[in-house]
């Protein structure tokens, strides 16, 4: 399926192994990257993935337990060229792919005039609100060709995603390798940057960014000391490493953020953490968004007065109920526009939600054989078989 900008599958949860080594050999032979180790430059000619990380996400879903959701949703995002998996993380885009999967098999009954799903991610342990026009509204999105099946997505509460708090160091700036950044998890955490001083722009291509192993290693630098002062975990709760931060495809999400101009707030190349994006993560792009909206952040001072006029405040309101806030972000894709509902209040910070609009498609619904399984996976699978026959499963 694509969500937004990303590609990857979905799977139903029930038909898969509960154990996770099991879980994990199969989504790496679905995907065509390496069982263990590293395989440098692998091109995934044995699976679904694509190569770079926006094409190598695989979601897992099932009914939710207790009434305060319809699904869980549970993201493994993979890399091409080596075995590890991050459980840690959500993906804003490829989220909006849920809703299509969900009406497309049945397991979701539409309405009118829209169908509206309550998803909860296990990784974050956020919850979604998902609106899909039904019948299907068509809808274009930047960096991506074509009008397809419309997705609002609502995300609740966002804020300390990973770590539990929106400004995860303590402070709204801090400066690692004698630059000024902050350190702001909304969604996800993320290390901003202002791209001028790294002696960029944020309108460099994505092909000129990733083609610089200067500019990659400096970045390297920043997000692993900002990882670690902002106390990142893995997914089993330890404390993540130097090396762990160094190698991480995941967290913590860095940019480079410039001026916008007259279609947008704020410019920014974003990094994923490895690879420049080739547009805007959404995830990071409401985490941009509510960065944006408050005083003192490396994004805050990056939005001229007048675009912050724009939004009728120099910073977040102290007033409860007061209209949401939209911030344009201009990226290499075009303009991504998030949505804060949020009020300050001293020093306190509230955001109810933070909204975006994308588009999904199915791109192949079937069976995918598995070669090669291990004993144990093969076993998992043949007793289920024995069981669909017997008719107890």
């Amino acid at each position: 399926m694509r969500g937004g900008t990303s590609t990857g599958i979905v799977l139903w949860d029930a038909h898969l192994p509960q154990e996770v080594s099991l879980r994990e050999e199969l989504v790496r032979h679905l995907m065509g990257v390496p069982q263990e180790g590293t395989t440098p430059r692998n091109r995934q000619t044995t699976g679904l993935g694509r190569g770079a990380p926006t094409s190598n996400k695989v979601f897992l879903m099932k009914h939710h337990q207790g009434a305060d959701a319809d699904f869980d949703s549970t993201l493994a995002q993979l890399a091409a060229d080596h075995a590890r998996i991050d459980w840690g993380v959500n993906c804003g885009n490829m989220s909006a792919a849920l809703p299509l999967y969900l009406l497309q098999t049945g397991l979701a009954e539409p309405a009118t005039p829209e169908t509206q799903l309550r998803i909860w991610n296990t990784n974050t342990r956020k919850l979604t609100d998902m609106r899909m026009p039904t019948p299907f509204e068509m809808a274009t999105i930047p960096g991506v060709p074509g009008r397809f099946p419309s997705v609002e997505l609502v995300l609740r509460d966002p804020v300390g995603a990973r770590t539990g708090s929106l400004f995860p160091t303590g402070n709204r700036q801090d400066c690692f390798d004698d630059v000024p950044v902050s350190c702001v998890d909304v969604a996800v955490p993320m290390v901003i940057v202002r791209a001028t001083d790294l002696g960029y722009t944020a309108r460099e291509s994505v092909a000129s960014l990733q083609a610089d192993p200067g500019l990659m290693a400096r970045l390297r630098s920043i997000w692993v000391q900002a990882g670690l002062r902002m106390g990142l975990k893995t997914a089993a709760g330890a404390p993540m490493t130097e090396a762990e931060l160094a190698q991480s495809e995941t967290v913590p999400k860095i940019c480079m953020v410039g001026p916008g101009d007259g279609d947008s707030d704020i410019h920014v190349r974003y990094f994923t953490p490895q690879a420049p994006h080739s547009s805007m993560a959404v995830t990071g792009g409401c985490c941009l968004a509510v960065a944006a909206l408050l005083g003192g952040t490396v994004a805050f001072e990056t939005v001229s007065q007048s675009q912050r006029s724009r939004t009728g405040a120099s910073s977040m309101t102290a007033q409860i109920g007061y209209e949401p806030v939209v911030v344009r972000i201009g990226n290499p894709a075009g303009v991504l526009q998030a949505t804060v509902s949020g009020y300050e209040s001293g020093s306190e910070v509230t955001i109810p939600w933070v909204s975006y609009q994308r588009s999904a498609q199915v791109l192949l619904q079937g069976l995918a054989p598995i070669y090669q399984a291990s004993d144990a996976l093969m076993l998992f699978f043949e007793s289920r078989h024995a069981q669909a026959l017997s008719g107890r499963h």
